[in-house]
């Protein structure tokens, strides 16, 4: 890694990491002190830094438009969730044991599959392990059918929708349309503390680091040079030898380990998961976080979730009814004036500056091609 790229992550990780806790921590009468609701609304974003960043892997990398990963993000956020409020246990409101859709539902016992997630160990292990198998399973049966363009992109929504309306049915005894909420404490520390919060925050922001370091190295590897070749030409690298599906199947795995581990540091911070964050429409936003900051640059990523969505806590605290206007406005002014988005534009512009010839250096040059040129004589020919 380059010096002035190894400064630069190391101070904006220390910015995150450190820098922001710290401020937090001050006492409540400094002037730099950050408020406790800026804190987790940015835990809140750098958890999106971290799904955008598995979105540049599969599509900004290799090429391939999922419209879909609203759903791994929700598979890890309910894997996280059912923990959480099997941890309220008789502190609900009816006192009960049992979740308290469960008990307005009826429920008279804890369905099976819920019973795994009493453990921590399990489920740390089904954030990462559930979105994995679903998404080999659906990588696998679509790419080795030779799938791909637009006809992936429209599977891959039709997949979206579809878990939207498995997680709204009550009778899956997840909570239906209102998802699962109301949790009091994670791993036996209260959710309401300000340490805890600020605990969350700043594992969210080294795990985002931790993110951010893999997709590099994945990207700078022989397997990223795959990766991109596939993007560029995918028949060519076909008929070299190798096989596109199994690299598509690979990243598109580890991009959804990355939704589902975003869904998990998510859900304690914001204290609700409900089916409208696996659907279509927040699953086509995560794309224009992508767009809009930069695809292909891992940092782009980054750049676009926090600022996109700190713009629409912005405006949807002002200016409600704009929103939806100012980011189809982005989109369009991305796709049609800066297709390589914030970040890319601006390394394309560092780039042309770098390379332009110096006026200085031009006429040094002129000056070099006017002078006579000797000519070297032959060894062992003497000049008559």
């Amino acid at each position: 890694m380059p010096t002035r790229e190894r400064a630069l992550l190391l101070g904006f990780a220390a910015l995150i990491a450190v820098v922001l806790p710290a401020l937090n921590a001050l006492p409540a009468g400094s002037p730099l002190r950050i408020a406790d609701f800026t804190l987790n609304l940015f835990g809140k974003f750098l958890a999106y830094a971290i799904l955008a960043l598995g979105i540049d892997l599969i599509w900004g990398y290799t090429g391939v438009l999922s419209l879909g990963h609203g759903v791994f993000f929700g598979l890890g956020a309910y894997a996280m969730g059912m923990h959480l409020m099997l941890e309220i246990g008789t502190k609900s409101v009816y006192g009960n044991v049992l979740p308290d859709f469960m008990v307005w539902n009826r429920v008279a016992e804890l369905p099976l599959f819920w019973k795994p997630f009493y453990s921590v160990a399990f489920t740390l292990v089904a954030v990462l392990v559930v979105p994995a198998v679903v998404a080999f399973v659906f990588g696998y049966l679509t790419f080795r059918s030779r799938i791909r363009g637009v006809y992936f992109s429209i599977i891959t929504q039709a997949l979206a929708l579809c878990a939207w309306l498995m997680f709204n049915r009550n009778t899956m005894n997840l909570g239906g349309t209102n998802g699962l909420s109301g949790f009091k404490t994670i791993f036996g520390f209260t959710l309401n503390d300000a340490r805890t919060q600020r605990g969350l925050y700043v594992a969210t922001a080294l795990t985002l680091c931790l993110a951010y370091l893999l997709c590099r190295w994945i990207t700078r590897s022989p397997v990223g040079k795959v990766l991109v070749a596939i993007r560029d030409s995918e028949n060519r690298v076909l008929f070299s030898g190798y096989s596109p599906a199994a690299f598509k199947v690979f990243v598109f795995v580890v991009s959804a380990v990355l939704a589902g581990v975003a869904g998990a540091l998510y859900v304690p911070q914001v204290g609700i998961i409900t089916p409208a964050k696996i659907g279509v429409l927040p699953s086509i936003e995560m794309i224009i976080w992508v767009a809009v900051g930069g695809r292909g640059t891992l940092l782009g990523p980054i750049v676009g979730a926090f600022g996109v969505n700190w713009l629409q806590s912005i405006l949807t605290t002002s200016y409600p009814d704009l929103w939806l206007l100012v980011l189809g406005g982005m989109f369009v002014g991305v796709v049609l004036f800066f297709p390589d988005g914030v970040v890319g534009t601006i390394l394309k512009l560092i780039a042309r500056f770098a390379s332009a010839p110096q006026p200085g250096a031009r006429a040094a040059d002129v000056a070099a091609a006017d002078q006579p040129t000797k000519t070297s004589e032959p060894v062992g020919i003497k000049a008559r």
